[in-house]
């Protein structure tokens, strides 16, 4: 006997689903616990050799898209 799990009606939250979804989200965290240290690596050693500048903050791409001078108001 197999379990289905219920379609959503949209009314309110389907915690079969969510349940579900937190299950494979914690076991996928747990097959790629191993591999975090070669991330690391791989990021430091990209911002040691490969970065070509500092990533710039919204504020200044902000600020250098604006224009130089006010629109003229005819």
């Amino acid at each position: 006997m197999s379990t289905k799990v219920p379609e959503s009606t949209g009314y309110g939250p389907n915690s079969q689903m969510s349940l579900f979804g937190y299950i494979v989200a914690l076991l996928i965290a747990l097959v790629l616990l191993p591999l975090w240290p070669a991330f690391a690596l791989g990021w430091l050693i990209w911002r040691a050799f490969f970065a070509e500048e500092e990533e710039h903050r919204f504020e200044q791409w902000r600020r250098d898209r604006e224009p130089r001078q006010p629109p003229s108001g005819s």
